[in-house]
């Protein structure tokens, strides 16, 4: 099986610059997009042979996520606990036989920490539905995770210690999630290789330099280390400042 997640910035935006061309070659089982930024109706792709999900933002052009799956989850969920909408649209969970996969787009704490409150707390109540989820059966988390975790999992960490997505606060979320029973599935293939980013700035020619981070995920319960395959950045594919990840594994 193949999963793919990429933050498309735009999914809009990201069709012109060639995304539909990337999603027939690249063939996934399942594609998680995150940063759709659009409302129901203002796009439709015709994606033969999978199932569509959508968790739109209550504010318009803002945020928002999606699923394409060529197989048919058992449930879908939107949301956690016992909600069954967030006004945000950042979470959509797809039920399997065998393992649940959740999509996640994580709330950016923003350039001031304004919304570090709000980004810890967010992480608390996912950390608490994703372990939930687990006790019942694996968990496959992808998405755009807004933290580089490690000082390699970014071009400068000296300069950006403090900022938003290299704080200590949110880098120690994401250590607590892999401390009860969680794998980041590319340092699992990968543990000491430099330069593997996901993220660039817009600014000129940062990407050419590869001055970025990896911010973008999929993270997997340990009991299902066995069935991991490969875990890739496709770096070389255009059309968003995110770059797709890539999961590949051995499970139906």
């Amino acid at each position: 099986m193949k999963l793919v997640s990429w933050n498309v910035n735009g999914i809009r935006a990201c069709v012109r610059k060639g995304f539909l061309e990337y999603f027939n070659e690249v063939d996934a089982d399942i594609f998680c997009i995150q940063e759709t930024k659009l409302q129901e109706g203002q796009i439709e792709l015709d994606l033969k042979g999978y199932h569509q999900y959508w968790n739109y933002a209550v504010k318009k052009g803002y945020s928002g996520t999606a699923i394409f799956t060529k197989h048919q989850p058992l449930s879908v969920k939107y949301g956690v606990g016992d909600a069954d909408e967030e006004a945000e649209g950042r979470i959509i969970t797809l039920e399997y036989e065998d393992f649940y996969l959740i999509n996640v787009y994580t709330p950016n704490a923003q350039r001031d920490l304004a919304r570090l409150a709000f980004r810890l707390s967010w992480e608390d109540e996912m950390l608490a539905y994703i372990k939930n989820l687990d006790e019942i059966k694996p968990v496959i988390l992808c998405g755009d995770l807004n933290v580089a975790h490690r000082e390699i999992d970014l071009k400068n960490p000296k300069s950006n210690k403090g900022n938003s997505g290299f704080t200590v606060e949110e880098r120690g979320k994401f250590s607590t999630m892999l401390d009860i029973g969680f794998i980041d599935s590319f340092r699992y293939f990968y543990p000491d290789q430099e330069g593997a980013y996901t993220w660039w700035s817009y600014m000129n020619k940062v990407r050419e330099r590869n001055i970025g981070w990896r911010i973008d995920y999929f993270i997997v319960s340990e009991r299902l280390a066995s069935t991991l395959q490969d875990s890739q950045i496709h770096c070389e594919i255009m059309g968003s400042d995110h770059c797709p990840v890539a999961l590949k594994l051995n499970i139906t």
